[in-house]
């Protein structure tokens, strides 16, 4: 599966923005996806993932209740709808698919095989 994320932009504090990512490929549908975030000097971080069917989330401590991960199978489309934004929310996001089954939504990079290329989020103060 190949990935391709977009929506980045700069906005203010306390703006809503969301990114979306386009999947190629037949399988989409049958992944558990993910997006993490890379500030600048710092570790890539998860954020969020949703399970195949879309029925299952998981969110990062510092965004639960202000971003939202959803899915259109149909559309092969991920999207991520971020509210209240932050300063600290800057970042390049990316969008992600797992290599394998879990049980569980995976929160490690290493569990995520494919990857797209990432979309620029500054949010200003």
């Amino acid at each position: 599966v190949q990935l391709q994320a977009s929506g980045g932009g700069l906005v203010q504090a306390g703006d809503s923005l969301r990114v979306s990512c386009a999947a190629s490929g037949r399988t989409f549908s049958t992944y558990d996806m993910g997006w993490f975030r890379q500030a600048p000097g710092k570790e890539r971080e998860f954020v969020a993932a949703i399970s195949w069917s879309g029925s299952r989330a998981s969110y990062a401590g510092s965004v639960k209740d202000r971003f939202t991960i959803s899915r259109d199978n149909a559309k092969n489309t991920m999207y991520l709808q971020m509210s209240s934004l932050k300063p600290e929310d800057t970042g390049i996001y990316y969008c992600a698919a797992v290599g394998a089954r879990y049980i569980t939504l995976a929160r490690s990079k290493d569990a995520y095989a494919y990857w797209g290329q990432g979309t620029q989020v500054t949010v200003s103060s």
